[in-house]
């Protein structure tokens, strides 16, 4: 009696580890699945938004010690001045260094491809990775050695420079996210320079101090003259000689003492390998321009290039270069495949569906179809721009696509190019007639009409495979677009009524023959059935019979002493 309890108690242990693993694995903390039983913890999705204003919040305390600790190291008299102000920042930032080492601790982590929402192991996970030894490093109290040294040393804080990894990552994670990833980059280019100007000019003005100010030309001038002994001055006087060395400018005075020769040739090599490095990365970021742009956007010095070499005329070339140029103008891209093809494929119809999906449901033919017609078209959609007064197609060719008005209007023209018989607008579609095979179409696949571009045209189209590839997975659909065919031909007195019930008849005659074929078939192989299990009888039956005479027989020359092993004669 004492083991039923058990019994039944473990099934229920198991549904709540079931229920805190599925819950831990949905992000859900065990104070909101639990019904508060055990304590909530909090953990960060590292790809999510709270961890990401974490790290750009931690760009300032690092920027903050990068710019001010050498600043105040070098220029006495900033320390001076502002020294609760120091103190107040320093340990602010110290604040925040100690909440980022908490937050480590409660960021997640991937293990194979899911996010661990477990404190404890993402701690022992933090706890043995590289980060945590610059991370304590960066927060050793060596405050500490103001008691010895005093408070005009702020050298001794330079331990907080070893969390620049954190400031990379803030960046990187930026770049992931902004909508301008080029100008991001341009943007931490320039704050490298700009770091390395600052060091460059503080360590300048700390040398000038070594070597006593005033000395000769090369150093900074004696605090005695006039607005030299600012220090607003002094900063600048060194940035500025700073910026002519880095910037390879020259016209810098010439240095006389040896210290001063070996500043000057380091400060040239940096400003060789600034340059070299400025001028990669803007190369970089323009070669990355151009092949997004190429990826987006036709290339229109190739088409120049080729009506040039054919020698067009210029009026077909101006026309070429104004649609080129309205595609950049206004964000007409029509080459989406190209740029997406690295995608996968839900993510990518996702993608086509947030884009395009408001200006398909306009069009009357599916704005009562299931999402899931929809999400099949918009991979299927090419866009296309057409100019003003140029044809989409003209009555008698050959259709392999149909058309989508997304944005301008089209004109259905008579024969003679002028006479507007009708407007299509934004929202209406054309050109489904000749791709799909409607009975009784007396113009066959061909078009029944001419459309001709009003102004800049931006049409949507669908090949004549796509489509039908598309209907076959969706039969009301396709029944709706045949039924709506059959209208418009009928008003167009282009749909041979004759022909239809011909064509119904004879598929009715070879519904009913097929039927009788299979009746027929059925009756053959119940036949035949029957005929086997007859067959199978018979062979049954003569199989027992044989066996009984053989026993017969052998019963009978037992009897009459002639066995197997008897003799004949004897």
């Amino acid at each position: 009696m004492s083991r039923q309890p058990q019994a039944t108690a473990r099934p229920e242990a198991g549904r709540r580890g079931l229920i805190s693993t599925v819950q831990s694995s949905a992000g859900v903390g065990p104070a909101e699945g639990s019904g508060g039983r055990a304590p909530r913890t909090w953990v960060l999705d590292p790809s999510g938004d709270v961890h990401y204003w974490w790290l750009s919040i931690m760009v300032v305390p690092i920027l903050y010690n990068w710019i001010m600790l050498i600043c105040r190291s070098c220029f006495p008299e900033v320390q001076q001045l502002h020294l609760a102000l120091w103190l107040s920042l320093d340990y602010l930032s110290d604040l925040l260094y100690l909440l980022d080492i908490a937050v480590r601790l409660h960021t997640g982590f991937l293990e194979q491809g899911i996010l661990v929402r477990d404190r404890a192991q993402t701690a022992r996970a933090y706890l043995r990775s590289a980060h945590l030894p610059w991370d304590v490093a960066s927060v050793l109290p060596t405050d500490l050695l103001y008691l010895r040294l005093g408070l005009q040393v702020p050298a001794v804080r330079a331990n907080r420079l070893l969390r620049t990894p954190r400031l990379a990552e803030a960046l990187e994670r930026r770049e992931t996210r902004t909508a301008r990833p080029h100008a991001l980059r341009i943007a931490r280019l320039m704050l490298c320079v700009l770091l390395a100007a600052h060091w460059h000019a503080c360590a300048y003005y700390a040398l000038s101090g070594a070597i006593g100010y005033g000395a000769d030309a090369w150093v900074y001038p004696n605090h005695s003259r006039p607005g030299f002994a600012r220090p607003l001055r002094q900063y600048l006087h060194s940035l500025h000689l700073s910026a002519l060395v880095l910037g390879t400018v020259g016209d810098t005075p010439p240095p006389q003492r040896q210290e001063e020769f070996l500043f000057a040739a380091a400060g040239c090599l940096l400003a060789v390998l600034g340059f070299a490095t400025v001028m990669g990365s803007m190369s970089s970021v323009v070669s990355s321009l151009s092949a997004a742009e190429a990826a987006l956007y036709p290339d229109a010095e190739r088409a120049q290039a080729y009506l040039r070499l054919h020698r067009v005329g210029r009026r077909l070339e101006s026309r070429v270069a104004r649609w080129q140029q309205h595609l950049r103008l206004h964000r007409k891209v029509t080459n989406e495949q190209q740029a997406l093809r690295h995608l996968p494929r839900p993510l990518r119809a996702e993608l086509a569906v947030s884009v395009h999906l408001a200006a398909l449901r306009k069009v009357q033919l599916f704005q009562a179809c299931e999402r899931g017609l929809l999400e099949e078209l918009v991979l299927k959609l090419r866009p296309q721009v057409y100019s003003p007064g140029e044809y989409v197609c003209r009555k008698g060719d050959i259709g392999r696509e149909m058309y989508f008005v997304r944005e301008g209007r089209l004109a259905v023209v008579g024969d003679d190019g002028r006479t507007q018989l009708a407007v299509l607008g934004e929202g209406l579609y054309f050109g489904e007639i000749s791709i799909i095979n409607i009975k009784g179409n007396r113009s066959g696949n061909r078009r029944t009409a001419n459309i001709q571009s009003i102004g800049y045209s931006d049409l949507f189209c669908l090949s004549k495979e796509d489509l039908q590839a598309v209907l076959s997975e969706f039969p009301s659909a396709k029944a709706a677009l045949e039924a709506k065919g059959r209208e418009i031909l009928l008003g167009m007195d282009k749909l041979d009524v004759k022909a239809v019930e011909e064509e119904s008849a004879r598929q009715q005659e070879a519904e009913r023959r097929t039927g009788a074929l299979e009746d027929a078939l059925d009756t053959l192989q119940t036949k035949f059935a029957r005929l086997l299990a007859e067959l199978e009888s018979s062979a049954f039956k003569l199989a027992l019979r044989i066996e009984r005479l053989e026993w017969q027989t052998q019963a009978w020359a037992g009897a009459s002493g002639e066995g197997p092993g008897a003799v004949p004669g004897q």
